[in-house]
């Protein structure tokens, strides 16, 4: 009798711990809180947040679609450790609302490796969706080359990072592959193993040219190049010389490589942009007219370094943005042209050619700073001055911001604040 009431009482300890532990019955997203939030980041490669407020309707809207879609996600990943959907109720977890910058509801963000994306999820609001996202989120970030001709067929138009490794089980490849599982968005990332990679290396270790320098190579130490979207040719590769094990070394170096200082702004990623909430500075321009897109930003670079806190640098195809040329009183023809568009008002750059002399357009946004573009279209030019000057009439007001229009919709999130954009 004593054997089968011990008996009972290990088998009714390990039911509760099973109970307390593991629910099968559980579904829908994790609620996360300040006591699990860090935890669950750590621990899994992907983590797909909702921050919601349950008096928002759109919220309320969203919370069952993305439950579902959670369940999809737990059946097509079940391991531990891979992929989690969670959920954060913003008016109780202030402190993590706070901390992920949370100005709308719901807002969606992706967290890689522990590594928060700058870009949220901005897509359709579909479990089938949000599950597709997740798969392609989870996808190999990199793709394999087996010989150093294949790279001679990479498209040009994405920056592109390329790495040379011997063994796959290599500590730097898994560093490179973290680090590429976060930055996959910005640029391509490419790898060559084994004999691809020893192409790298020329017998007993001697100089080998690569980009712009020389370096010397010991068999078996993994090489790590950007390539510019300028090139196709080694001649313009990068190297990077940091440490190859170090993750945040190496994401810094890929980051500012991948991320261009003057960015193509299209429908997709307007919103986003947008929310940004910098001024942005716009070259329209002819979807053929490559020369003057490389002169703008060989001029920012040169020139406007210093205002890339303070203002978005932007190219935008003036045939598909034709309304905002509408909007300035201009059309394909007047191409190409820049303007500014404060989220306020849009004001023309009086001519673009102008933009070759020096100072001239880091003197435009300085007009926009101090008031003086807003003055000039309201009342005419200011007095004798040798600043630039903005051809309207005394009568004429800026036309209004088309582009803050593209922000984020009353009609899908509730803002918290009305005056931002």
């Amino acid at each position: 009798m004593r054997a089968w009431n011990l008996r009972k009482c290990y088998y009714t300890a390990v039911f509760m711990i099973l109970y307390v532990f593991y629910h099968p019955a559980d579904s829908g997203a994790v609620s996360l809180t300040s006591e699990n939030i860090d935890m669950t980041l750590a621990s899994n490669e992907l983590v797909f947040l909702n921050f919601y407020a349950e008096w928002c309707r759109f919220s309320n809207l969203l919370a069952p679609i993305f439950n579902e879609a959670a369940d999809k996600v737990r059946e097509a990943f079940p391991d531990a450790g891979k992929v989690v959907l969670g959920k954060v109720d913003c008016d109780k977890e202030t402190a993590i609302a706070s901390r992920f910058h949370i100005t709308k509801y719901p807002t969606l963000k992706i967290v890689r490796n522990g590594q928060l994306s700058k870009r949220e999820y901005r897509g359709q609001r579909s479990a089938d969706a949000f599950l597709e996202f997740v798969k392609k989120q989870l996808e190999d970030p990199i793709k394999e080359f087996h010989s150093l001709k294949d790279l001679e067929t990479l498209d040009s138009k994405k920056r592109i990072i390329i790495g040379y490794f011997d063994r796959r089980d290599q500590p730097e490849y898994d560093t490179f592959r973290k680090v590429a599982s976060n930055l996959k968005d910005e640029c391509q990332f490419h790898v060559g193993f084994g004999e691809a990679a020893q192409a790298m290396h020329p017998p007993g270790g001697e100089n080998k040219p690569l980009g712009n320098a020389i370096h010397n190579i010991t068999l078996g130490h993994p090489i790590i190049v950007f390539r510019p979207d300028v090139a196709l040719t080694h001649e313009n590769d990068e190297t990077y010389t940091g440490s190859l094990k170090n993750f945040d070394e190496l994401k810094i170096w890929i980051q500012e490589k991948c991320v261009p200082l003057v960015r193509e702004i299209t429908f997709e990623n307007a919103e986003e942009l947008t929310e940004e909430g910098l001024p942005f500075l716009i070259l329209f321009h002819h979807p053929d007219d490559t020369n003057s897109i490389k002169d703008y930003k060989a001029i920012i670079e040169q020139q406007l370094m210093d205002e890339k806190q303070n203002v978005n640098f932007l190219t935008a195809d003036g045939k598909r943005f034709a309304h905002p040329l509408h909007h300035l009183g201009k059309s394909e023809e007047d191409l190409p042209i820049i303007a500014i568009d404060s989220f306020r008002h849009m004001y023309l750059f009086p001519n673009f050619k102008d933009m070759y002399q020096p100072g001239k357009l880091k003197q435009f946004l300085q007009d926009l700073y101090n008031g003086k573009l807003h003055r000039e279209f309201h009342y005419g030019p200011d007095p004798v001055t040798n600043e630039i000057q903005v051809d309207v009439n005394s009568n004429t007001s800026p036309p209004e911001s088309t582009f803050k229009k593209l922000g984020p919709s009353k009609n899908r999130y509730t803002l918290l604040t009305k005056d931002e954009l």
